[in-house]
């Protein structure tokens, strides 16, 4: 039985994330804001009061969390606010950069001392950050800010090998939650295919784009 910690796992695919590692047996540590009945419902623990976003809430967290081992640290919280050229938004991208690309890093930080050689760290980042893959523009925040959180997990590989952690950059596919308008998989079958992708992380893959259908995407 491994100890999961999944940030954001009220809701979408954080939520089925939860679901489905929970009912494989593993200990599951939700973190997030404000739970939910759909999030009490599950056999996971549930830690409150804690936004990604802000480095306030990370001494929440790590008291929160304790000595506890963790052996998958799964960053999947994040935010999405539209914008286009006509219709720039700079507040939003700011929230964004705040949650989407230094959330992931704060809470790594906070609960380093919980991991060891062997545990995972994922990040859910997407494919609309990969530069070569932009065909289309817009989202210039959303996608800025994963653009960016694939460079902090980069980095995050190279200073986090010589402790034998290993680091997994996921795309979880076009799911249809409310970030997307209800277009895309179900968030069920997002979850299969990333923990499917964290399963097979070591410190060899580490470092890898993927998609959560197990085929690496460009940079």
């Amino acid at each position: 039985m491994a100890t999961v910690v999944i940030t954001g796992g009220n809701r979408g695919i954080g939520l089925q994330l939860c679901e489905q590692y929970s009912a494989r047996g593993d200990d599951v540590i939700a973190v997030v804001r404000a739970t939910n009945p759909e999030l009490d419902a599950l056999p996971v623990r549930v830690i409150t009061g804690v936004d990604v976003g802000s480095g306030a809430s990370m001494p929440v967290l790590k008291e929160a969390i304790g000595d506890q081992h963790i052996d998958v640290l799964l960053n999947n919280a994040g935010i999405l606010r539209s914008d286009s050229f006509d219709a720039l938004d700079y507040e939003g991208m700011e929230e964004q950069f705040r949650v989407n690309t230094l959330g992931p890093l704060r809470v790594t930080e906070a609960l380093l001392d919980n991991l060891d050689a062997g545990s995972k760290v994922a990040i859910v980042s997407s494919r609309v950050g990969s530069i070569e893959d932009n065909s289309s523009g817009g989202h210039y925040g959303y996608r800025a800010s994963k653009t960016a959180v694939n460079q902090i997990g980069m980095n995050l590989k190279h200073d986090l090998a010589p402790r034998g952690i290993a680091v997994g950059l996921l795309h979880p596919g076009l799911v249809a939650t409310e970030m997307t308008g209800g277009q895309g998989i179900t968030a069920k079958e997002s979850a299969e295919g990333l923990i499917n992708r964290i399963d097979d992380l070591n410190n060899e893959n580490s470092g890898g784009f993927w998609h959560a259908e197990g085929y690496t995407l460009p940079w």
